[in-house]
């Protein structure tokens, strides 16, 4: 198959490209950097010639309202359109679990515009709604800290996945036949929150006081006990946390 990675260059598109390529198939990596931009249009009729699938996991640079919806429905209106006229057979998006349950959140909404559009393309797709990476459990810690240096974190469900999980369940949802619905995915282990941030803060020697706050927002916004985690059948990667943070801090 020829597969574009609209993406293609960022943490999930790279390592998606590689297990792809690996297992025999046309992958193009379609980012600004490689000539592709989806926002103007530029590049994409080029590199959509002949392509079977295209796999969307582009990111907003901006959090903001205004922009990360602009930025999600303009890009994903011009990627639907081109692939339309290059008659691509495949779409393939990826979300955030529990993006229904918190459309207060700007980002969140913005990915719930970009998937009605990808459901009203009547190009056939596969949803992939991923739980938060491992990766970004830093920025995620900062983001919850407050003006007085403490870590504010709510004592809900968390069920964090590792990168390369996702990337080798996008890899297989894009060969196989569109699913014209989505599937949940989440990392093996489900844990409180709160007491995750604290043990992983603390593994990096961060010293950074972890407080459990129902009240804390993740975002921007407030959490419910399984806001973060799926509800109902999900498909589970394997990596768990504290392999993938030895395997980080053995590099």
């Amino acid at each position: 198959m020829k597969i574009v990675v609209i993406g293609g260059t960022g943490l999930i598109g790279t390592k998606l490209a590689a297990l792809l390529s690996g297992h025999g198939h046309e992958v193009v990596p379609a980012a600004p950097s490689t000539g592709v931009n989806t926002i103007t249009g530029e590049g994409l009729a080029d590199v959509l010639k002949g392509a079977d699938v295209v796999v969307d996991v582009a990111n907003s640079p901006s959090f903001e309202a205004g922009p990360v919806m602009e930025f999600f429905t303009t890009s994903t209106r011009n990627v639907l359109q081109a692939e339309d006229k290059a008659g691509v057979r495949h779409h393939v998006g990826i979300s955030i679990v529990g993006t229904e349950r918190m459309p207060d959140n700007h980002y969140f909404a913005a990915k719930i515009a970009q998937e009605e559009l990808i459901k009203a393309s009547g190009i056939p797709y596969s949803l992939v709604h991923s739980t938060q990476f491992f990766e970004f459990v830093a920025p995620t810690a900062d983001e919850g800290t407050w003006d007085d240096g403490k870590v504010h974190i709510a004592p809900v469900a968390w069920q964090p996945i590792a990168s390369d999980d996702v990337a080798k369940i996008l890899g297989r949802t894009a060969v196989g036949e569109p699913l014209k619905a989505r599937i949940d995915i989440a990392g093996p282990d489900e844990v409180r929150m709160d007491e995750f941030f604290r043990k992983a803060l603390a593994e990096r020697g961060d010293t950074r006081e972890v407080v459990s706050d129902v009240h804390a927002r993740y975002f921007g916004s407030e959490l419910s006990e399984r806001s973060l985690v799926p509800v109902g059948e999900a498909t589970l990667g394997e990596v768990h946390y504290d392999e993938w943070y030895a395997a980080q801090a053995g590099r």
